[in-house]
């Protein structure tokens, strides 16, 4: 088996892309890390000096069970209703 000049050329730029490709992935590996770390810290920063407002929820008045099954038992019917209008 002989090896030419072209077949190592050809070996020689595999490498060397396999070697950009390996720069490119570890730069932007590392920039996300950094990132990472850099947007936890301001979301620390953020909530130190500028903490959130507490939100009070009003309370919904309660709706009583058997409004609530009329109202079902109301729907029901009308979609029933509806069904047989629709088979004419």
């Amino acid at each position: 088996m002989v090896i030419t000049t072209e077949k190592i050329m050809e070996i020689n730029l595999v490498m060397e892309a396999l070697k950009f490709m390996m720069l490119g992935m570890g730069v932007v590996f590392s920039f996300l890390i950094i990132m990472m770390f850099v947007l936890k810290i301001q979301a620390a920063l953020l909530t130190k000096y500028f903490p959130a407002k507490e939100v009070k929820i009003a309370m919904k008045p309660k709706v009583s069970r058997a409004s609530n099954e009329t109202a079902k038992v109301a729907a029901i019917v009308a979609a029933v209703q509806h069904h047989k209008n629709l088979k004419g």
